[in-house]
């Protein structure tokens, strides 16, 4: 008997049009992710002893979002499209077709992060622990987004849930952007926010992010049909792009655990 798998519905990419105006799915989720934080952020910084306010949790934002756009698109150009923007300068400016890397969205936030907490007088730390339990809906967000746009699509398989993407071929493929919802999205959310409802040393909370995100990426490139440009790095040393850049993530996240917790304990023992 032969295996029926799911069809890819094709979904139209553009969520309105009001004119020459259109909106993109792909421009609603980050908008969703941001009406999301926003709500999540200030639910905390409500709570009592918190040490944020609402006006701070608005600026951190922007800066917070500025740095996923600026740094996600840079990342995704020069880690993946790199000879598309020589080829065209412009492609740069062309979010709406998709392209945005987390690993360049990081480093992005990381520069934001810092630059907000020199503003405020607050420590690196101080600052990304408190945003870190609020990224990963927007991943979860960002993954759906992949899924309507049709790309990012899996390896070949024949597991029973595969799906047909008629736009890449007709061989069944792993559902990878929804892996990589729940993984990156959906489970470490739930991680995170659970691991912050105990006072947590200095340090913790970010590292735990990196951790789980760069353990989660991993697997998931397993899954995932490597970029057709960066294809070499598979071939030739079994490694995607997405393992490469999220090995470094571990490996910080993990040192990063030890050390708050040893300086905790080092404090603890002083005071």
């Amino acid at each position: 008997m032969t295996q029926e798998y799911m069809i890819y519905p094709e979904i139209d990419p553009i969520f309105f049009s009001v004119g020459p105006l259109s909106v993109h799915w792909y421009g609603m989720m980050y908008l969703f992710a941001f009406l999301f934080a926003n709500w999540l952020a200030n639910r905390r910084a409500d709570q009592p002893g918190s040490g944020w306010t609402r006006d701070q949790v608005s600026d951190l934002l922007f800066w917070g979002f500025l740095g996923v756009f600026v740094g996600g698109r840079l990342g995704y150009v020069l880690f993946y499209s790199f000879s598309q923007f020589l080829a065209n300068p412009i492609y740069l400016f062309k979010i709406w077709e998709g392209g945005m890397s987390f690993h360049g969205g990081l480093l992005g936030v990381i520069a934001a992060m810092w630059l907000y907490g020199r503003k405020h007088d607050r420590t690196f730390f101080n600052v990304s622990d408190f945003v870190a339990p609020l990224v990963p809906m927007g991943l979860a967000f960002g993954r759906l987004g992949n899924f309507i746009n049709g790309e990012l699509v899996g390896r070949i398989t024949d597991v029973p849930w595969a799906m047909i993407f008629p736009h890449v071929g007709p061989e069944p493929r792993h559902v990878s952007p929804l892996y990589q919802m729940a993984m990156e999205g959906l489970l470490l959310f739930f991680i995170l926010n659970w691991f912050i409802r105990k006072p947590r040393p200095t340090g913790a909370v970010s590292g735990l992010f990196l951790l789980g995100y760069g353990v989660f990426r991993f697997i998931a490139e397993y899954f995932r049909t490597p970029d057709e440009n960066l294809a070499y790095l598979v071939d030739s040393f079994g490694i995607s792009m997405g393992q490469l850049l999220s090995l470094p993530m571990v490996v910080l996240g993990a040192a990063m655990m030890i050390w708050s917790y040893k300086s905790a304990a080092r404090s603890q023992k002083s005071a």
